[in-house]
């Protein structure tokens, strides 16, 4: 859940500053920003919970550049939807579509990479921690 939280910010982040760029309008920006993340929020839980499963996650598919790919179509897809429905404009939702979700993919890159980087230096801290003990005792 803390993986969730962290990119969660990092999104509500980026999507507010694109969504009032686009409208011009910091209500309108403000409910799109706020929308946007909650429904890809969400989407991302579920996509996590995907990619957790052991044979996908150890298999060669298991990178982070694959598992951006994936929630990049997730994410262009609920961006758009919300974008066009809120803003009743598909103009505006296929530039909201490109933009945001482009900066978030970039972003949940860097995020995954960092994520993963620490678990395995946790994996390989408890593992020498484990071995230490059982040396000495």
């Amino acid at each position: 859940m803390k993986k969730t939280i962290s990119f969660a910010v990092i999104h509500f982040t980026v999507a507010f500053t694109v969504a009032y760029l686009l409208t011009g309008d910091m209500i309108l920006g403000s409910l799109i920003a706020m929308i946007e993340p909650m429904v890809n929020t969400v989407a991302f839980y579920f996509h996590e919970k995907v990619w957790q499963w052991p044979s996908l996650k150890t298999s060669r598919f298991g990178k982070p550049s694959n598992k951006t790919m994936t929630f990049a179509v997730v994410h262009f897809s609920v961006a758009f939807s919300v974008a066009s429905l809120l803003s009743g404009s598909w103009m505006i939702g296929g530039i909201m579509a490109l933009i945001e979700p482009s900066i978030n993919t970039l972003a949940y890159l860097a995020h995954e990479t960092l994520w993963q980087r620490r678990e395995k230096r946790e994996a390989q801290h408890s593992a020498f921690h484990c071995h230490h003990h059982s040396v000495f005792h």
